[in-house]
């Protein structure tokens, strides 16, 4: 008698059809539905299908598991592009069967294709099973540095109005001062004359410069896709722009998202923040964090989360002093080759 035989899995993008099997799969994993989460990155692939990498592993009964990832750029002091791993997934009746270890090599060749050089993602410290996965896909720790604070409902807390200690220069060569002894009473003022907005498409231009002027680099197709998502979907993202003598003088990049890395409470991520050097020691800063707290506490956000590279002392500095603190997750990188 012939032994049957296990049915073929094949590896191919996620589809929109998919969605559902997406959120039975992730919710049997996490105890709760991320459903509104699932359906904005599908729909991100869709609409820009060269900044997203997401695929299916199937057999003739359906669909056994997910991945998704995202492309980055310039982030966490890195100069390239890398690809973000935000979501995992294998149906427990299929586990066993190498499903996670063919998607992840599934998207690994595509990084290589599209020249993307290095994973990266999160986990909580006390995530065990995603921890020995992670360690079985050859990740290692990432030097950055993952820091988070409480919205606390949004109350500006008086720590966040403290300056800055780090004196200007001693940071890297393209470090931003967002405060300095001396600026602690420009900071007061900034938040009472500031011109915070929330972010939109007119932006894109203040926006690339003032990043241009502190990295170096020019990010335009980056930044005008992290603001193509904000077009499309508010609910993702809650970005902000600083006005002063009705110029755009700086900006902070957020989304209040559940879903990213296994997240099943509210937290906000903040992507990038950046201040013109010509409006240094203004508090332009403290006054673009003092309005996304209070609007993160009116949307019920708990945490607010970002990383930073492990030589932008003066960013760390800053988020240090306004209340910021190491984290109880981890970062994680390994090479996409």
């Amino acid at each position: 008698m012939q032994a049957a035989t296990a049915p073929a899995i094949v590896i191919r993008p996620l589809a929109r059809g998919d969605l559902d099997a997406v959120v039975a799969i992730d919710s049997a994993i996490e105890g709760r539905s991320r459903r509104a989460y699932f359906e904005r990155r599908l729909a991100a692939a869709l609409r820009e299908p060269g900044s997203h990498a997401q695929f299916a592993a199937c057999d003739d009964k359906g669909l056994l598991g997910h991945i998704q990832a995202r492309v980055t750029e310039g982030e966490f002091g890195r100069s390239g592009r890398d690809l973000r791993l935000e979501a995992l997934g294998v149906r427990a009746d299929a586990q066993g069967r190498g499903i996670g270890r063919q998607l992840f090599a599934a998207l690994s060749q595509w990084a290589a294709r599209h020249g993307i050089g290095e994973l990266r993602t999160q986990a909580a410290w006390n995530n065990h099973r995603m921890m020995g996965w992670l360690d079985n896909a050859g990740f290692t720790l990432a030097p950055n540095h993952v820091v988070d604070c409480p919205v606390r409902g949004g109350e500006y807390v008086q720590e966040r109005d403290d300056p800055v200690s780090m004196p200007v220069g001693e940071g890297p060569a393209h470090e931003v001062n967002f405060g300095g002894k001396e600026g602690n009473d420009f900071e007061r003022l900034a938040r009472d004359n500031a011109d915070i907005r929330p972010m939109s498409a007119a932006d894109l231009a203040d926006i690339v410069r003032i990043d241009r002027g502190i990295t170096g680099r020019d990010r335009h197709d980056y930044i005008a896709g992290l603001l193509g998502e904000t077009m499309a979907d508010s609910a993702i993202r809650v970005s902000l722009t600083a006005r002063l003598d009705d110029v755009i003088v700086g900006f902070v990049m957020a989304r209040a998202d559940l879903g990213d890395f296994g997240r099943t409470e509210p937290v906000a991520v903040i992507d990038t923040i950046g201040v013109d050097p010509g409006y240094g020691h203004r508090g332009v800063g403290h006054a673009l964090l003092s309005q996304l707290f209070l609007n993160l506490g009116a949307l019920r956000i708990e945490r607010v989360e970002t990383q930073v590279a492990p030589r932008d002392l003066g960013l760390l500095g800053f988020l240090y002093d306004v209340g910021f603190r190491p984290s109880q997750r981890l970062p994680f990188a390994r090479r996409a080759a």
